[in-house]
């Protein structure tokens, strides 16, 4: 198994955005867009998932008002 070495790595990443800095702004903007629309995505996902979750819980409390209205 062949270690990855993080140190040339880095310094060829470096190197990169000093001698192409609009080159990799470029791909570093291609690369993390997906993953901010997937985060949009998610996101919306969740505020719908919650805003359902305090609906039933207040149809339920209410309901349980009525029940100890009616005792």
């Amino acid at each position: 198994m062949k270690m990855v070495d993080i140190k040339a790595w880095a310094e060829y990443v470096v190197d990169w955005a000093a001698k192409d800095p609009y080159g990799f702004l470029t791909t570093v903007i291609l690369a993390v867009t997906p993953l901010f629309l997937v985060n949009a995505i998610v996101s919306q996902k969740m505020v719908k998932m919650i805003e359902a979750r305090e609906k039933d819980q207040k149809k339920e409390q209410k309901c349980q008002e009525n029940i100890a209205k009616a005792k």
